[in-house]
């Protein structure tokens, strides 16, 4: 048997979201009647990823939670948010004209670094399901990410519960 959901989520801008879909994913489980297999939840935003982590609890002072914190930091040294043109390599002239054609700004392709994030972590995470539940251990939650800065938006986040 195969259960779908999708559930939208609002982005910020100017820093990295991180969205707990744990409960929405918790939620979909159970109206899908499934009690052991599978539960993916995916994102076909090139821009996001989906991990499993644990809550800090302890908040920084961007307002995210500490770990989240030191996960953005982390990715700050490898692969800097793009600031200025140049940066990186992509957008060349080809993609600035597609997403002009398309009704993008310049600016909101200028987003290198949330693709290259998104492909580094991943756009899905499959957790296991043993009677009814999620193996997600004591701690464990999904976070949905949108690395993208550029601008706020809202987002699809595909649950899709498989088994029987």
């Amino acid at each position: 048997m195969v259960y779908t959901k999708k559930i939208k989520v609002m982005s910020n801008h100017k820093m990295p979201t991180f969205h707990n879909v744990t409960e929405e994913a918790k939620k979909a489980l159970k109206e899908s009647g499934i009690r052991n297999g599978t539960v993916t939840v995916y994102s076909h935003h090139t821009t996001c990823c989906v991990i499993t982590q644990e809550a800090a609890f302890d908040m920084s002072m961007t307002g995210l939670e500490t770990l989240q914190q030191d996960f953005v930091e982390m990715f700050e040294q490898i692969l800097p948010t793009q600031r200025k043109e140049g940066m990186y390599l992509h957008p060349g002239p080809k993609a600035l004209a597609f997403a002009e054609e398309h009704d993008e700004d310049a600016r909101g392709c200028h987003n290198t670094d949330a693709h290259l994030r998104s492909a580094l972590v991943g756009r899905s995470e499959v957790i296991a399901v043993f009677d009814g539940e999620m193996d997600l251990g004591e701690f464990g939650y999904i976070y949905f990410i949108d690395f993208d800065q550029t601008r706020a938006r809202e987002r699809t986040v595909d649950i899709v519960v498989m088994g029987e």
